[in-house]
């Protein structure tokens, strides 16, 4: 199918200092967990974008020097010889495709406290980061950096862009952003310095333009060199000399890099949740660039519409068009434009699971995508999926795992039908993605819905409620039960682990909700599932005009949500709504008018008015159909296979549904040791010493 003229724009070239990109589309440097330690997962993870038609493939943040460690966090180096051969992976696999590959030369200054290199983290002005969450909070303090130091992190960066354009880096990045090192310079609450490199706007962005020349002249202008910046701070702040301090800073840095990457301060702004905030949301920001810069700006804002992307190029606001979580959700996000396929983009739902897999210090996830970090390890496509079965397959249930698992094993050549007892399809995103800010997740429902009603060997049952005697008469050859999981109404208790249910008037969990039962306010939320649902749930009850208490075990409400930069704005949405939010306690006891509550370090008892309790804590798994036919003579039936998959096997948030449901798709009818699972290692020569640390070491 041709290409829609209208996103002609897309695939125009663009010239970034020596280097052209192909296209517009420009994957930005993202985390994904895949360190030096994992060489070919991260290579194979990015040379799959370049594969769908990224022009720029970038690989994440990679450290300049010891005194940059940012561990227990997975980050890469660019140190030794041992990281040039790790990269140049990465580099040749995307370079097969025609995209260029790019790299973030990183040093954190403050923010990265060195845990592992123990180096004294090095800051402007002796300034802390002093952060609020235990993961990033550190005893120890930064140093002032004194002028050696800046002729260090210089030639630190200098050096590390020999080795990147060694390693095959087309683009080099200088980053002032996020909090790192030069960004702590640029701003004065870091940067309190008396010297050339403080002070004025013009003496703060001193340092950053010293180190675009040093990348730009170790690597003799040969490589094209990027400049990332944070403007939301800069934005927001007056000038004297122009619009905003950022519109200072640009107006003076304007001909310095080859290309400027913009993008917000704060995460849960820069990388913001689809609950709160929507397509393109830093366009406000950033949108002065190009009446300051002839240079190519590229930006992200979760950009998943075509129409979007092309208005952006259209109204001069980009010259590229940024993408690091859409791009995790569909490699091939552009090829498929290209190809006039844009209604078959698998597009992100902006859950932010790929940036909780950073927060874990693990390989990205994604819920969309779940071949997304197994591309090398498993050998999965996301596209592609061999032709290698035949035979009947029965699906029960139709939530994310049953979807995705009827959606390979179709693709592997299985006929395949999907029996489903409600009256639609969709499974727990019937009803959670009609609570506030949610709508977006049914994206992953519609994705396999789409592909599946298209598919000749797939049939579609709704209203089909299934027994044990039902699955043996049907004739399938094999069956796969994704029935899916059950709220509990348990209580919180010691050791941090769940007790008996409790039994009270008015008690309800989220199935209850789901079922449309009315409740009565007040109304307490106690949640201690501490992910989405809690938080969503108290604000769907606060929006239908209910007094609403919100009650956690956490010391925060929503506590996982800071893994998915979703925790700030949750909090934001409270206040907003009127909802009363209690932390760090547990319920022990409601009799339908009071609700007893506990302090859970002290035992403190208290005790709050309510007339209603929804408990969000825990869910149970299994299947009574699935333990009926374990007990039935599948043989008998020529039922070759059994399996459990998706919440019915281990209740979780909706990317380990769907990751489940494509495990069980790809392994159905396969011996153990037909299963490709390959272990990565890292490239590590022996008894090596780091130049600038070797005279230390004597």
């Amino acid at each position: 199918m041709p290409r829609n003229p209208r996103y002609d724009a897309l695939f125009a070239p663009v010239r970034i200092g020596p280097k052209t990109a192909p296209n517009r589309f420009f994957q930005v440097p993202h985390a994904s967990g895949m360190t030096n330690a994992a060489p070919h997962v991260r290579a194979a993870f990015r040379a799959m974008k370049a594969e769908g038609g990224w022009g720029v493939v970038c690989t994440g943040a990679c450290s300049v020097d010891p005194s940059s460690d940012d561990s227990p966090f997975p980050f890469a180096s660019m140190w030794d010889q041992a990281d040039i051969r790790s990269h140049a992976l990465m580099t040749d696999a995307v370079h097969a495709h025609g995209a260029l590959a790019g790299v973030e030369l990183w040093h954190g200054g403050a923010a990265a406290v060195n845990r592992t290199s123990r180096v004294a983290p090095l800051s402007p002005s002796g300034v802390p980061w002093m952060a609020t969450h235990v993961g990033f909070m550190s005893s120890g303090r930064p140093r002032i950096m004194d002028a050696a130091d800046i002729r260090d992190l210089i030639r630190w960066h200098a050096e590390a862009a020999v080795r990147a354009e060694e390693a095959g880096f087309d683009i080099l990045y200088v980053y002032a952003g996020m909090g790192y090192l030069p960004y702590q310079f640029l701003l004065a609450d870091y940067n309190h310095r008396t010297d050339a490199y403080g002070g004025s706007v013009r003496n703060r962005v001193r340092l950053t333009e010293e180190l675009i020349d040093a990348v730009r002249e170790a690597t003799h202008g040969r490589c094209a060199v990027a400049l990332r910046m944070s403007m939301q701070e800069l934005r927001a702040r007056p000038s004297e000399a122009a619009a905003s301090e950022a519109h200072e800073v640009i107006g003076h840095l304007k001909d310095a890099p080859d290309l400027f990457d913009v993008k917000m301060d704060y995460s849960s702004f820069d990388c913001a949740a689809s609950r709160y905030t929507p397509e393109g949301s830093h366009e406000p920001v950033v949108d002065f660039m190009k009446s300051v810069t002839d240079k190519p700006v590229v930006g992200v804002g979760r950009f998943t519409s075509p129409d979007t992307m092309a208005s952006m190029i259209r109204r001069g606001v980009l010259d590229l068009i940024g993408g690091a979580r859409p791009s995790i959700a569909d490699p091939f996000l552009p090829a498929k434009i290209n190809e006039g396929r844009e209604d078959e983009i698998r597009e992100c739902i902006g859950c932010n699971l790929c940036i909780s897999s950073w927060h874990d210090g693990v390989w990205v996830r994604c819920t969309q995508n779940p071949t997304a970090g197994e591309e090398w390890r498993r050998g999965w496509h996301p596209e592609v999926v061999t032709r290698d079965a035949r035979g009947q397959v029965l699906v029960v249930g139709s939530g994310p795992a049953g979807l995705e698992a009827a959606l390979t094993l179709a693709r592997r050549g299985y006929d395949v039908a999907v029996a489903e007892r409600s009256d639609d399809f969709g499974g727990r995103l019937l009803w959670e993605t009609k609570l506030p800010g949610l709508r977006q997740w049914f994206r992953v429902a519609d994705y396999r819905l789409g592909r599946l009603r298209q598919m000749a060997n797939v049939s579609l049952h709704a209203q089909s409620a299934m027994t044990a005697d039902d699955v043996m008469a049907f004739g399938a050859d094999h069956v796969v039960i994704a029935t899916g999981a059950r709220w509990t109404a348990k209580l919180f208790g010691a050791n941090e682990l769940p007790t008996e249910a409790l039994v009270s008037p008015r008690i309800y969990t989220p199935d209850d909700i789901a079922a449309g039962v009315l409740i009565e306010g007040p109304v307490a939320v106690f949640d201690f599932d501490n992910y989405y649902l809690g938080s969503a749930i108290a604000e769907e009850l606060a929006g239908r005009g209910l007094a609403t208490t919100y009650i956690t075990t956490a010391g925060a409400a929503q506590a996982w949500g800071f893994m998915t930069n979703e925790q700030p704005l949750v909090h934001q949405a409270f206040l907003k709504a009127g909802i009363a939010c209690r932390t760090l306690e547990m319920v022990t006891d409601f009799d339908g008018n009071t609700l007893q509550i506990q302090q859970i370090f002290t035992g403190e008892p208290r005790e709050i008015a309510a007339r209603s309790l929804v408990i969000v804590g825990v869910r149970q798994g299994g299947s009574t159909l699935h333990a009926a036919l374990e007990h039935a003579d599948l043989k008998a039936a020529c039922i070759k296979s059994l399996a459990l998959t998706g919440d019915a096997n281990a209740p979780g948030a909706i990317v380990h549904a769907v990751y489940q449901g494509h495990k069980t798709a790809r392994e159905l009818g396969l011996a153990r040791a037909d299963i490709l699972v390959r272990r990565d290692a890292p490239f590590a020569p022996r008894d090596f010493i780091l130049p600038q640390r070797a005279e230390a070491a004597e």
